[in-house]
């Protein structure tokens, strides 16, 4: 798969798909869900230059870190913490909460959302309502580290309410929150899926995608490569950390398990 990959006979968004899969990543485990990067910074402009490499994001660093800002917090975050994890232990680029925040407007995802949140929906502030507000959500929260899921680059009916779900309002602006607020460039949700698709398969991308790739799949994942790179997370978010199978005692084992399906898990090392 990596020499069709380098000699391009696979786009880049089949070979993510297969990495995902081959580091155990699937469709059907919310907590192991495939996860896909952001890839432009650009949320802003009329227009989407794509040969303009400011437009795209920074994919040798975390998404959490990549605004300078949030890169001293979480460096001074590891520091008080003994050098044990970055943010604090709910913080994961890839989560069971996070792949229901983004499909909340499609079933099944809507059901399962409710059911997190006790038979309601989740106040609408905290609500996926706007990329470009998604955006500057991670460039203002070191603790928000979400990265994104395939869907975004090939389906447009998460992006709009067509079940006509009741989600709120947001608090300060009164907006209701229904269809999620595309970038400017973005005329329609398919329009918004076209060009973010065409990004993913662009010049930059392919230059720059084993980077990212190193952070979530490869050496930069674990030991010190990971802690120079600030890419590390809560123990128990990592293949092997525990071993569930040597804890007799029935409620500590329930209690992991459930932690290391809620605070999200770091795909297999390939």
């Amino acid at each position: 798969v990596l020499q069709k990959w380098v000699n391009r006979e696979i786009s880049n968004f089949d070979y993510l798909i297969q990495l995902n899969t081959m580091a155990g990543r699937t469709y059907n485990d919310l907590a192991q869900y495939p996860v896909f990067p952001w890839i432009l910074r650009d949320y802003t402009s009329e227009e989407l230059d794509l040969n303009n490499p400011a437009v795209f994001r920074d994919l040798s660093k975390p998404i959490g870190v990549v605004n300078e800002k949030n890169a001293k917090t979480v460096k001074e975050n590891f520091r008080v913490a003994g050098g044990v994890w970055y943010g604090d232990p709910g913080t994961h680029y890839s989560n069971a909460a996070g792949v229901m925040h983004y499909l909340i407007r499609v079933e099944p995802f809507t059901t399962l959302h409710i059911q997190l949140q006790s038979g309601r929906f989740d106040c609408a502030d905290r609500q996926f309502h706007s990329i470009p507000a998604s955006w500057q959500a991670l460039m203002d929260n070191p603790n928000d580290v979400k990265e994104l899921i395939p869907e975004f680059f090939y389906f447009p009916e998460f992006l709009e309410n067509q079940n006509g779900f009741n989600l709120g309002q947001l608090q300060i602006s009164k907006e209701v929150v229904n269809d999620v607020v595309l970038p400017k460039w973005a005329q329609s949700p398919e329009d918004f899926i076209y060009k973010h698709r065409k990004a993913l398969e662009s010049e930059y991308v392919s230059a720059h995608l084993h980077e990212w790739i190193d952070l979530i799949f490869g050496y930069k994942q674990r030991g010190p490569a990971a802690v120079e790179a600030l890419n590390v997370f809560y123990y128990c978010t990592y293949e092997g950390a525990v071993d569930l199978d040597a804890l007799t005692d029935e409620k500590e084992r329930k209690a992991l398990e459930g932690m290391i399906n809620n605070f999200g898990q770091t795909p297999c090392q390939l």
